[in-house]
């Protein structure tokens, strides 16, 4: 009898099986030993299982996981793709613009793909019809500032929009303020003519020491000596080879993936992206975000907000004639912003206003 029952329960499976959903794929997750993931596609075709560790992972664990083995040369056949990839806590107040900027023409609607990334506690309406519906990631958490969970977050974004389209090549990072200053054909050939990320990547900014401190006098050591240490925007546009090495990336993320022991300068989203790519892959950027925004205010850490009463077409051609920081000291190129922020949400109706004059009237501004 004891022999029987130690058979039993040995044998007994313990798993726990988790689903989650979204528009074009289903993560199914087999939390068990070993841990299996098996990704169903929009066909109800599946891939094979494959054993991914011998040890229980989280969900977050998993699709990171699964997003590092994408193919990084998908098939030619295809258009290349950008992936917009909106990082909001609730709503997105411009999406009646961004509506509009995504189908000026219907044969863009096989050049890009639409990623949301939410507080699933909070309440939001990031768009109920068109192209925002049903674009909230089934993995969105709640991110916070000061904390790397921002961090989290964009990599979530990352291997969702990995796994979603292979055909995706260019992965672009947005706030909820932010707005394009151009048309939708002007930043496709932007971008997919490009070969490199375009990340701001800063050394021996201001206070920077102090940033890299944040976590504890040597939380960062050894892998991420002070000389190492990047500052960036948050938000950036990646190629996919960079994508996927974000979303591979276990070392330097086990550095960042830490509580500061000082809120006030810790912001790990400024500081990881360029980091990481600095020290992986500096040749493959272009040292600058191609999202203008401006810090010649600061109110308690936030940039300068512009208001309803400045959205003029005045602003759009002040914005578009701005000049990239490249943090390499490059002088020698001209790429132009693509997007800006930060934008009072009150102000839609005068965006809405210029829209298809201005904005995206390539002609009309230089």
């Amino acid at each position: 009898m004891l022999a029987l029952y130690f058979i039993l329960l040995v044998c007994v499976p313990l798993g726990v099986i988790m689903t989650f959903t979204s528009p074009r794929l289903a993560i199914t997750v087999a939390v068990t030993k070993p841990a299996v993931l098996v990704i169903q596609n929009s066909n109800n075709t599946l891939t094979s299982p494959r054993v991914i560790t011998s040890q229980p992972l989280d969900h977050d664990d998993l699709l990171l996981r699964q997003a590092s083995k994408v193919d990084l040369n998908p098939s030619p056949k295809f258009p290349k793709k950008l992936a917009f990839m909106f990082l909001t806590t609730n709503s997105l107040p411009f999406a009646p613009l961004w509506e509009l900027f995504f189908n000026q023409s219907s044969d863009h609607k096989s050049l890009y793909n639409v990623y949301v990334h939410v507080d699933p506690t909070q309440k939001h309406e990031p768009g109920s019809y068109g192209t925002f519906h049903n674009r909230i990631i089934p993995s969105s958490k709640p991110a916070y500032r000061h904390t790397p969970t921002l961090i989290s977050a964009a990599r979530r974004l990352l291997a969702h929009a990995l796994l979603d389209d292979p055909s995706n090549y260019m992965f672009i990072l947005l706030s909820p303020s932010c707005i394009p200053l151009h048309s939708f054909n002007f930043t496709y050939k932007t971008l997919v003519s490009s070969t490199k990320s375009f990340i701001e990547i800063l050394k021996d900014e201001p206070g920077w020491y102090e940033r890299w401190a944040a976590r504890g006098p040597y939380a960062m050591f050894p892998e991420v000596p002070p000389e190492e240490f990047r500052i960036g925007s948050q938000f950036w546009t990646l190629t996919r080879a960079h994508a996927q090495l974000v979303v591979s990336d276990v070392e330097i993320w086990s550095k960042f993936n830490k509580s500061c022991v000082r809120k006030d300068i810790c912001y790990p989203e400024e500081h990881y992206f360029p980091t990481l790519l600095h020290m992986r892959d500096p040749q493959g950027c272009v040292s600058a975000t191609v999202t203008h925004v401006d810090w010649s205010v600061n109110e308690h850490g936030h940039p300068r907000t512009y208001k309803p009463s400045e959205v003029r077409a005045e602003l759009i051609q002040k914005l578009r004639s701005a000049r990239l920081r490249y943090g390499d000291g490059n002088r020698t190129r001209k790429d132009p912003f693509l997007f800006a922020r930060k934008f009072s949400p009150a102000g839609i109706s005068q965006l809405m206003n210029i829209t298809r004059n201005v904005i995206f009237n390539d002609l009309a501004l230089v």
